[in-house]
């Protein structure tokens, strides 16, 4: 078995071996929990962001809201792997932080249940793509060009007009300035259908831009 590659910022360390899972006891007010940090991705050492994963599974206290310390440091850098941060199995860490409470567990359900819908936005935008490209790419005879880039437009249209209602949704969320995880998730959530927004404005340039070549080949062939 191999050492993961080391990440930005980290050298390679004598710690665990790709694959191996790290034992720690963590400590949480009065709370003492042994866990064990497997890597979340293969062939490569846990990090931080695994181990921060596996203590939100266990104590409920989402990563947003953990403060994790080891040996009186604060651990920050989630790319790292646990090795070169010096936490090897049998550490003691002690993590700060307390559960949402209900009610932001309440408008936390909402966020996620919005954030599967706007995933759908994220795949019907890449279809278009796909039929676009095979447009562009004169996979359609030419006679029926016109009529499929129209049509394509008129779902550009529709994914840009729901990119509209979920921003309005997300907008009407009146979260207090303590529901930090929620305010967090709410930010990521705007910030992927400004993406989408984005995509569907570049998609509808290059499909005008298609449909205007089309005319002037026409108008060539007619003269």
């Amino acid at each position: 078995r191999k050492l993961c590659e080391p990440r930005a910022g980290g050298g390679v360390s004598g710690g665990a071996m790709a694959g191996d899972a790290v034992g720690l006891t963590l400590m949480h007010g009065s709370s003492k929990h042994k866990i064990e940090i497997s890597a979340g991705q293969e062939g490569c050492e846990p990090t931080l962001q695994d181990m921060a994963t596996v203590i939100a599974q266990v104590t409920g206290v989402p990563q947003q809201l953990q403060k994790l310390i080891f040996k009186g440091k604060s651990l920050k850098e989630m790319e790292q792997p646990l090795s070169v941060l010096g936490v090897k199995n049998g550490c003691k860490i002690m993590m700060i932080g307390k559960k949402n409470s209900p009610e932001e567990e309440a408008e936390l359900k909402k966020l996620k249940e919005l954030e599967k819908s706007t995933d759908q936005l994220s795949h019907k935008l890449e279809e278009i793509n796909a039929e676009l490209t095979g447009i562009q790419n004169g996979f359609l005879a030419r006679d029926l060009q016109s009529a499929a880039l129209s049509k394509l437009g008129k779902k550009v249209k529709s994914t840009s007009e729901q990119c509209m209602k979920f921003l309005e949704q997300i907008d009407a969320m009146s979260l207090p300035d303590d529901f930090s995880d929620c305010r967090h998730r709410r930010k990521g959530l705007v910030k992927n259908v400004q993406t989408y927004l984005a995509q569907c404005d570049v998609i509808e340039t290059n499909i005008s831009q298609e449909l205007e070549k089309l005319q002037s080949k026409n108008l060539a062939l007619a003269d």
